[in-house]
């Protein structure tokens, strides 16, 4: 049944806390998902929330809660515990991949500590290896956990094999075929395997052509590769193709969505990755570059204004209409940039040229700027009663909707091949920059014009 938390329930589980009630706050953790209990832990203080897990009797429930946590959330959890909880209650109990996260989390002199206190020398012994790996790569995501068979195994070995792996492994999404020095040559299908008549040998029925990805592969990259092949689990292996474990659809997922996030906050005008509930010196940190940077064009723009003081003083009637331009041109200019961000991101721009994909924005300009210029002609022809005024702006409107959208395809192409993050082009650099030279063009055709005219 779905969970909502409700102000109600938080407050009914306080008093159940307060009141030290385990048996109430022992049948409310049981009725929960592992993922709802880390919602509501989000919701409580530290010494609340370390009441309510200390009650969980379900080793791999109490586990999964901990994973599910934020980061800074589990951090600050994991400070009150001591080591041996942790290593008993959370490590014994998780994948390996979930348990080197928990482990990284902690200073380096516990992790230590942490680490002798589990039993299982080489679960123990996986993590170690696991750390290892920046946590941006495919080795930091993978677990170690994986089935493999032997590619001269018959299939009653292999599936002998399987069964003895269940108990490691919670969900067998692919069973590798590995040869005698674990290097990866395939993967079998359960179906194939289970179908095939006794005495069938594993390499008469594998599948040699299985995608893999080595373990220096950034993050990023290997949830594309997932993403276009629909994979629900990917091997990985090392430089001379010896498999090192698997990496599962919910950490693809995981990463899939922190990169969103990170490019949705880098488009807003976010320089760091934060939440809500991060410190305020945190949040303004991350704000400040930006705002700094939309300053610096509202001065510009102030001293482009100041130039034409003069101008605008003579024909008051434009400076109506600089809002318009302004909005335009920024509006357009993310547009563009959005579209090729989201196609760099996700790998679906091809190889064409850089001069092809500004030349097709270039068109798709050009027909968006005679449409909207034409329809701003229409309305100063019958509502103003300058017809400079009425060819200025829409002169002007179509020159800044054809340079917006040809800026804002070519930064983030810029950025890309000097190897910069795309995402940086879009939000406020491509608003600020429109608005400057927006502005500049506008009254510059202003004074041209009107001059004429």
């Amino acid at each position: 049944m779905h969970f909502e938390l409700t102000k109600d329930y938080l407050q009914n589980l306080i008093n159940i806390i307060d009141k030290k009630d385990d048996k109430a706050a022992i049948k409310l953790m049981d009725e929960l998902h592992a993922v709802d209990i880390a919602e509501v832990y989000d919701e409580l203080n530290i010494e609340q929330a370390k009441y309510l897990f200390l009650l969980i009797e379900d080793g791999e429930k109490a586990a999964d809660v901990i994973a599910e946590l934020d980061d800074d959330d589990r951090t600050r959890f994991l400070k009150i515990l001591p080591d041996d909880v942790i290593a008993s209650r959370f490590i014994d109990h998780m994948d390996s991949d979930d348990a080197a996260d928990v482990i990284a989390d902690l200073p380096e002199e516990r992790q230590e500590e942490v680490l002798q206190r589990i039993k299982d020398i080489d679960q123990a012994g996986d993590i170690v290896d696991l750390l290892s790996y920046d946590e941006d790569t495919a080795g930091g995501l993978m677990g170690k956990e994986v089935v493999t068979v032997n590619i001269d195994a018959v299939v009653e070995d292999a599936i002998s094999v399987i069964r003895k792996s269940v108990e490691e492994v919670d969900e067998i999404y692919y069973v590798y075929v590995v040869d005698n020095d674990e290097i990866l040559k395939g993967a079998l299908s359960l179906a194939k395997l289970l179908l095939a008549s006794k005495g069938t040998k594993v390499k008469d029925i594998y599948e040699p052509n299985v995608i893999s990805v080595k373990a220096d592969m950034k993050a990023e990259e290997v949830a594309n590769l997932s993403d276009k092949y629909d994979l629900v689990a990917l091997p990985v292996v090392d430089n001379i193709g010896r498999l090192l474990g698997r990496i599962t659809f919910d950490d693809l997922v995981d990463v899939m969505r922190e990169e969103a996030d990170k490019d949705y906050q880098m488009m807003s005008g976010l320089t760091e990755d934060v939440e809500h509930s991060d410190k305020v010196w945190q949040l303004t940190r991350a704000r400040l570059p930006w705002l700094f940077i939309g300053l610096f064009g509202g001065i510009l723009g102030a001293i482009i204004l100041g130039s034409y003081e003069s101008h605008l003083a003579s024909h008051a009637s434009m400076a109506f209409f600089i809002p318009l331009i302004s909005a335009m041109g920024g509006n357009v200019g993310i547009q563009s940039s959005s579209i090729v961000v989201q196609g760099l991101a996700s790998g679906n721009i091809g190889f064409e040229s850089t001069f092809k994909k500004i030349m097709k924005e270039l068109s798709v300009s050009l027909i968006n700027a005679t449409v909207f210029a034409s329809a701003i002609f229409i309305y100063n022809y019958f509502f103003s009663s300058s017809f400079a005024l009425t060819v200025t702006v829409s002169i002007s409107l179509f020159i800044v909707i054809i340079f917006a959208s040809v800026f804002g395809t070519f930064v983030p192409l810029a950025l890309h091949r000097f190897k910069i993050d795309p995402a940086v082009a879009t939000g406020p650099f491509i608003t600020t920059t429109n608005d400057i030279i927006g502005l500049f063009i506008y009254l510059a055709i202003g004074v041209l014009i009107f001059t004429i005219l």
